[in-house]
């Protein structure tokens, strides 16, 4: 999971609900759209805190930023039943968000299981969108051993997801022994925003990422600028297969060194860079 640098909101940035017409959703905010806005949506078991080291420089340059909790994912409601967690559900909040956000075309950024819903938005429907980054996000399902490790929690969370506090200790009981220990004010939020997620939406998303069919063929008839991004490593998705992935979408192709799965958390001054780079390119096409 994404482990946010830190917890405090930059001074320029806001925390609120977002309404649409698909409900409300729990957002963080910032900067003027001097350049343009951008969506962020986060991965599994992640929430908008995951971006939170990147609102202050894309605001710095120029950038209306805007970080979201997914339906029924940490700050933002949803409901005890399954249907609403289904992929083009999701894509269609995100459109919905786009919707509410207002103003002229939207870059959309999706992290990991983030990708896998944004795509779904934009083959839906791409014309709300001036550009499309896939962060830390594959062609189709995840990696074999990974799929092996999310089959477990979707099991776990199936028979017992009404002992979230008890999941996620037996989670916990299983961090490598040589893992970095996090700080206090860290695990607590990292436990509190397990506890908050609505375990449906866990055990569906859970389910696209082990089935999700590969569907760069269609994405890469999408008139939109893409960019692939990751870090230099990712056990989820192969990095030579997102450089694959790259290619096939005639995308343009980031590595972020020094990172693994969340460039997005683990270097945000670069990562942030990178994007408005991407986002200053799109606007000169």
């Amino acid at each position: 999971m994404s482990k946010p640098p830190r917890l405090t909101l930059p001074a320029a940035a806001r925390a609120y609900l977002l309404a649409t017409d698909r409900g409300s959703f729990a957002v963080h905010e910032a900067g003027e759209p001097v350049r343009g806005t951008a969506l962020l949506v986060p991965g599994f078991t992640g929430s908008k805190e995951d971006f939170i080291g990147l609102l202050e420089p894309l605001a710095a340059a120029g950038y209306r930023v805007v970080a979201v909790d997914g339906r029924g994912q940490h700050e933002s409601p949803g409901p005890r039943e399954e249907a609403p967690y289904a992929l083009e559900e999701l894509g269609r909040d995100v459109l919905a968000q786009v919707r509410a956000l207002g103003g002229d075309r939207v870059h959309l950024v999706g992290h990991s299981l983030g990708g896998l819903i944004s795509r779904a938005a934009v083959l839906r429907d791409s014309s709300p969108f001036a550009s499309l980054t896939l962060m830390s996000s594959g062609p189709a399902a995840i990696s074999q051993e990974q799929q092996a490790r999310t089959k477990l929690l979707v099991a776990a969370l199936e028979a017992m997801g009404d002992d979230m506090p008890g999941i996620w200790e037996a989670m916990r009981a299983h961090d490598p022994e040589d893992a970095a220990a996090d700080s206090p004010e860290l695990a607590h939020f990292l436990r509190e925003r397990w506890l908050a997620t609505v375990p449906e939406q866990l055990v569906v998303t859970g389910r696209t990422l082990i089935c999700e069919p590969d569907r760069v063929a269609e994405l890469s008839r999408v008139g939109l600028p893409k960019m692939v991004l990751s870090g230099a490593v990712d056990q989820a998705w192969p990095v030579p297969l997102l450089d694959e992935t790259a290619r096939r979408l005639d995308a343009r192709r980031v590595v972020v060194p020094g990172t693994d799965h969340s460039p997005n958390a683990e270097d945000p001054v670069t990562t942030a860079r990178e994007l408005a780079a991407f986002w200053d390119s799109c606007t000169s096409l």
